[in-house]
């Protein structure tokens, strides 16, 4: 199949997932075409049948802001004439679902009848979605979508909570390519970063309200207080500021190191020995799946979707949102018996693999030949 893919090119849930998804698909011979304003981060390397078609957007001094989504409407109209595409599949609502429907009703009048997915991810139903201003744009948009996916059944609810809408949802959780991220971590690269044989705890997102990163710091600082800890923040974002001006005022703030963004995380997580994701809401929470494939157990809130990924007393511990004492006692409970420890980290890596992608890719396989069909 030929197959046009849309998303953000970010660090964030939704491109992570887009571009590995393509990378997975153009494995098993499909012709992959990424549309979107700068190539994605996790696009990395040469493969012959991946390709990337940069949206520009011209700007003039009449607008205000640059119309994005009229030059991706019009990108995609071009990749489908010019490359033969069988089908779009647009990640994150806003404003790919829309733009979707624009090129759609475009290729219609030239007699090109392209099938358009959309995948949910979380804040594109959320939070962006629900705004009254985007709200009608977006309903419109998934009802008129040839298929509609999930990547968590709380966001399926949440969903139909928020919008009214009759299209039925297939649920498809993210995934995750166990082989690249369970791993011997280096241990020199250990060393280096706990010299003292120190444990490493690891967060990772991009840095908004609603991952609660500074819950983050504040378990961290109680774990540290009972087992030498060192703490790496990866990622970047708009409470980054904040939480700097936080760690200089923690005793032990030489322990604490923000990373910035990271592209290969499959060369941080294996050398982590804990990972914390106490976040307000995950609709799945990819950066947790990540961590349980390099065999790192996990600290998390039990928001959304997480419960769906995470067992509980099993390869990781939840508890509710904001409980930072509670999250500190699991931690502690994990870290500081080896044993115990051990039997996190082999079920960590065990629920990781129901997650693989080698039995996720196929559900979207599948919902490709039904919807050309």
């Amino acid at each position: 199949m030929n197959i046009a893919i849309v998303c953000y090119p970010t660090f964030g849930g939704s491109g992570v997932l887009a571009t590995e998804l393509g990378k997975a698909l153009a494995d098993k011979g499909h012709n992959i075409h990424f549309i979107t304003y700068q190539q994605p981060v996790r696009l990395g390397g040469f493969q012959a049948n991946i390709f990337y078609h940069e949206v520009r957007v011209p700007t003039y001094p009449l607008f205000d802001f640059p119309p994005y989504e009229t030059a991706l409407a019009s990108a995609m109209v071009d990749v489908v004439k010019n490359q033969d595409i069988d089908l779009l599949h647009v990640h994150y609502a806003i404003p790919h679902a829309a733009a979707a429907y624009m090129a759609k009703q475009i290729l219609a009048k030239q007699n090109k009848k392209i099938p358009v997915i959309t995948t949910l991810h979380g804040t594109d139903i959320t939070l962006v979605g629900r705004d009254k201003t985007y709200s009608p744009v977006v309903t419109f948009s998934m009802e008129e979508s040839d298929a509609l996916t999930a990547v968590s059944k709380n966001l399926k609810e949440e969903t139909y909570r928020n919008f009214k809408i009759d299209k039925e949802i297939d649920v498809i959780y993210n995934f995750v390519d166990v082989k690249r991220f369970h791993k011997k971590p280096i241990d020199a690269f250990k060393k280096l970063i706990a010299p003292n044989g120190e444990r490493i705890i690891v967060h990772a997102s991009n840095f908004r309200k609603v991952k609660r990163v500074g819950d983050v710091i504040k378990i961290f600082q109680l774990v540290a207080k009972e087992i030498p800890s060192k703490l790496l923040l990866i990622g970047d974002g708009p409470e980054r500021p904040e939480l700097e001006a936080m760690t200089r005022d923690c005793t032990n703030k030489d322990d604490i190191k923000f990373l910035g963004k990271q592209e290969q995380m499959e060369d941080l997580l294996p050398i982590a020995d804990l990972f914390l994701l106490p976040s307000e809401y995950e609709s799945f929470g990819l950066a947790a799946l990540e961590a349980m494939a390099a065999e790192v157990p996990v600290i998390s809130s039990n928001a959304g979707g997480l419960p769906e990924i995470i067992i509980d007393g099993n390869c990781g511990y939840m508890s509710n949102v904001g409980d930072v004492i509670d999250m500190a006692k699991n931690a502690i409970k994990i870290l500081k018996d080896e044993l115990v420890y051990k039997e996190f980290k082999t079920n960590a890596l065990k629920q990781a693999e129901r997650f693989s992608i080698d039995n996720i890719v196929p559900q979207y396989e599948a919902l490709y030949k039904r919807v050309l069909q």
